[in-house]
């Protein structure tokens, strides 16, 4: 019995992944889908328009997102600003 005990015990320790992270910034609304050597990715979610982005992401492996975690509370982070069109009717 404590060898089959030992052995579930075992076994499902042996079958535990480590999980990743969230890895968007809710604070900025666009994000930088970076593909790394190796072939894993990073995002980087910094960038406040998508021109922004693209200026970042040119000559690289990387394609720009809108972040899908952006929380738009009327607040900006320090430093930063996102500049708004007025609608012209």
């Amino acid at each position: 019995m404590r060898n089959l005990a030992w052995l579930i015990l075992s076994g499902t320790m042996l079958t535990v992944v480590p999980a990743n992270a969230q890895t968007y910034d809710p604070h900025f609304p666009v994000c930088m889908k970076l593909i790394v050597w190796g072939g894993g990715e990073y995002n980087d979610c910094s960038f406040t328009s998508l021109s922004q982005c693209a200026g970042a992401a040119s000559g690289r492996a990387a394609q720009c997102m809108t972040n899908p975690y952006f929380a738009f509370s009327g607040t900006q982070p320090a430093g930063r600003t996102i500049r708004r069109q007025q609608r012209v009717y």
